[in-house]
C-alpha cells in the first residue's frame, strides 16, 4: 500500500469516481450517439456534482460489436467519438475543473479486427499466434473443452485453416490474449503508458481477474445450482478460467508501470473489476511490497438482496476485511453492466441506497443519471443491440441494453442529448421528460439537489471521507445505522429500509445534517419510513 490508513489519503480514496458511458452521454456530432465533444461540454455539470474523476468507458478504435469492449488499436480514438485532439481537450477541460480523468483499459482480449489477430490468422507460424490462446481440437475433432462464453454458448471457435480452435470468453469477435506471453504484457504496458502520458490518472481494469487461464485445459465442473433460465455461462464452475495464481503476478507488472508515472502528490491508479467472494477479491489489492489494484471492485452491494440485516453484516465484514488486508474500502451501486438500482430497490428507496453509497467508509462510484434518478428503459428485442442480451434471448436479464440509455439532460426532443434530427442509438426513457437535469436543477427536492448535498456533507465533513465506521444497534431488522467518527467528531447515518416509522431512542439523538424526506423531521427521534437521515 501507499500509506496507512491513517494518514493522508490520495485523490481516488478521498473523492467519488462518476462513470460516463460516452455512447449515452451527449451528442455533439447529431448521429445519435455520444461523443468526446460532447462529454467536454458538459464537464461542468458533472464538476457540479461534486465528484472527484470521470471514468470513461471505451472510446478506443473498434469495430463496436460489444461497444468498444472489443478494441481494434489500445492508442486510437474511434472515429465515432472523435479525435486524440478531442480527447486533449477533453483532459483539458477536466484539468481546469479540478476533475481526474480515468479511461477504460481492455487487455484480457482484443477486437478480431485487431492487427495483432490478423496476424496471428495467417497461420501457426505468425509472429502473433502466440499472442493469443489456441488449441488442437479435442479427440473427436470438437473444442477443446467444455469452457464457456459470457454471452452464451463455447468459449472456443474453430480457425479452419489452421486446424486450432482459439479462446473467446466473450464474443468470437473477442479473441483472449494470452498473457503468459511476454510480449503481450509488454505491449499492454506501452498501452498505459500511452495515455499517462495524455494525462490519463487512472485506469479501470475490464474483467482484470480473468486475465490468466489454467494451462492445462481441463474441462470445468457443472455447478449444481444452476437453473435453466439463468445465463449459460454459469452452469459451470469457473476453477479454471478465473482468478488464477498467475493474475497475480500480471497485475503486479501492470501496478510497476503506473508507480512510474506516480508521484506522493499525484497518484495514478487502477480499478479493477473482479466478481468474486471478499476473501478472494481483496487479494487483488496485493501487499505493501508487492501491490496490484488500487480498488478491487467491490459489487456486493449490487448482488446482495435489498435487506438491512443483510447489507449491515456484509458492511461489518468487508469493512473489517478491508483494516485487516490494510487496504481501503470502495462500494458501488450499478454500472454499464447492471440495472440501474433505482430500479432495483424501488423508488421509494433510491435515497436510502444513495446515501448509504456516499456514507460508508471507502471510495464510491457512480453512475451517469442515477444522482437524478434514472430507471431501466424497456428495449423489446426487435430495438436491442447488446450482444448480450441478442445471443440469450430466452434470459430476459441478459441483455444490458436498460441501464445504457441516454442521458436525460430536458424535456426538448431526444432529451437533450441529441438535436431532433437525430435518432439515439438506444430508446429515451418516457419519463425523460420530467425526469431530467433541467427539471431537477430548479427543484430544491430533486433527487439531483439531494445528490449535491450529500457530497457536500461530505466536503463540510472530511469524517464522511477518513473516518472510522461502526454499525450500531437499533433493536429493529429493516433500520441499518452506523456511525462514522474521527477526531472529535461523530456522524450517525440512519437509513430505514422499510414502509414503517421506527423508533430509535438514543440513536437517533442528534442534530439532523440531512434528511432524504427533505426536512427537518418534527420529532429526533423516529425514523420515518423509507427515509435517510444523517445526523451530526
Amino acid at each position: 500500500m501507499t500509506q496507512s490508513l491513517s494518514g493522508d489519503l490520495q485523490w481516488w480514496q478521498s473523492g467519488i469516481i462518476y462513470q460516463i458511458y460516452p455512447r449515452s452521454f451527449q451528442d455533439a456530432s447529431g448521429d445519435g450517439v455520444g461523443d468526446l465533444r460532447g462529454i467536454t461540454a458538459r464537464l461542468g455539470y458533472v464538476a457540479s456534482l461534486g465528484v472527484e474523476a470521470v471514468w470513461l468507458s471505451p472510446i478506443f478504435t473498434s469495430p463496436m460489436r460489444d461497444f468498444g469492449y472489443d478494441v481494434a488499436d489500445y492508442v486510437g480514438i474511434d472515429p465515432l467519438f472523435g479525435t486524440l485532439e478531442d480527447f486533449d481537450a477533453l483532459v483539458a477541460e477536466a484539468r481546469k475543473l479540478g476533475l481526474k480523468v480515468m479511461l477504460d483499459f481492455v487487455p484480457n482480449h482484443t477486437s478480431s479486427d485487431h492487427a495483432w489477430f490478423r496476424e496471428a490468422l495467417t497461420g501457426r507460424d505468425s509472429p502473433k499466434r502466440d499472442w493469443y490462446v489456441w488449441r488442437d481440437p479435442a479427440g473427436d475433432g470438437g473444442p477443446p473443452n467444455n469452457w464457456k462464453s459470457f454471452f452464451g454458448g463455447g468459449a472456443w471457435t474453430l480457425d479452419e485453416a489452421s486446424g486450432q480452435y482459439y479462446l473467446h470468453q466473450f464474443l468470437p469477435s473477442q479473441p483472449d490474449l494470452n498473457w503468459r506471453n511476454p510480449e503481450v504484457r509488454a505491449a499492454m504496458a506501452d498501452v498505459l503508458r500511452f495515455w499517462m502520458r495524455r494525462g490519463v490518472d487512472g485506469f479501470r481494469v475490464d474483467v482484470i481477474w480473468l486475465l490468466a487461464e489454467d494451462e492445462r485445459f481441463l474441462d470445468e465442473p457443472e455447478n449444481p445450482e444452476w437453473r435453466p433460465g439463468q445465463p449459460e455461462h454459469g452452469s459451470l464452475l469457473h476453477v479454471y478460467t478465473q482468478d488464477q495464481p498467475e493474475t497475480h503476478a500480471y497485475i503486479r507488472e501492470m501496478r510497476q508501470v503506473l508507480d512510474e508515472f506516480s508521484t506522493p502528490e499525484h497518484e495514478r491508479m487502477m480499478v479493477g473489476e473482479i466478481y468474486l467472494p471478499v476473501d478472494r477479491l481483496l487479494p487483488f489489492a496485493g501487499t505493501r511490497d508487492a501491490p496490484m489494484v488500487h480498488l478491487p471492485f467491490n459489487f456486493h452491494l449490487i448482488l446482495l438482496p435489498w435487506d438491512a440485516a443483510r447489507v449491515r453484516a456484509f458492511a461489518d465484514m468487508y469493512d473489517a476485511a478491508c483494516r485487516a488486508a490494510d487496504t481501503w474500502p470502495n462500494w458501488v451501486l450499478g454500472n454499464h453492466d447492471q440495472h440501474r438500482f433505482k430500479t432495483r430497490v424501488g423508488a421509494a428507496q433510491s435515497r436510502v441506497a444513495q446515501t448509504l453509497l456516499l456514507t460508508l467508509r471507502g471510495t464510491p462510484t457512480a453512475y451517469y443519471g442515477d444522482e437524478i434518478g434514472m430507471e431501466n428503459v424497456p428495449i423489446p428485442f426487435e430495438k436491442m443491440v447488446d450482444p448480450a442480451g441478442l445471443q440469450q434471448p430466452d434470459v430476459p436479464s441478459a441483455s444490458r441494453d436498460p441501464e445504457r440509455t441516454p442521458m436525460q439532460w430536458d424535456a426538448s426532443p431526444n432529451a437533450g442529448f441529441a438535436p431532433a434530427s437525430a435518432t439515439p442509438w438506444l430508446p429515451l426513457a418516457a419519463d425523460h421528460q420530467t425526469v431530467n437535469v433541467q427539471a431537477q436543477e430548479a427543484d430544491p427536492a430533486s433527487d439531483l439537489n439531494y445528490f449535491r448535498a450529500l457530497t457536500g456533507l461530505r466536503r463540510e465533513h472530511p469524517v464522511l471521507i477518513g473516518g472510522d465506521y461502526r454499525s450500531l444497534d437499533t433493536g429493529h431488522a429493516d433500520v441499518f445505522a452506523f456511525e462514522r467518527t474521527q477526531g472529535g467528531e461523530r456522524l450517525t447515518v440512519l437509513l430505514n429500509f422499510g414502509g414503517e416509522e421506527r423508533d430509535l431512542g438514543d440513536v437517533a439523538r442528534g442534530q439532523t445534517l440531512l434528511s432524504s424526506l427533505n426536512d427537518t423531521p418534527a420529532s429526533g427521534l423516529a425514523l420515518r419510513a423509507n427515509e435517510a437521515r444523517i445526523l451530526g
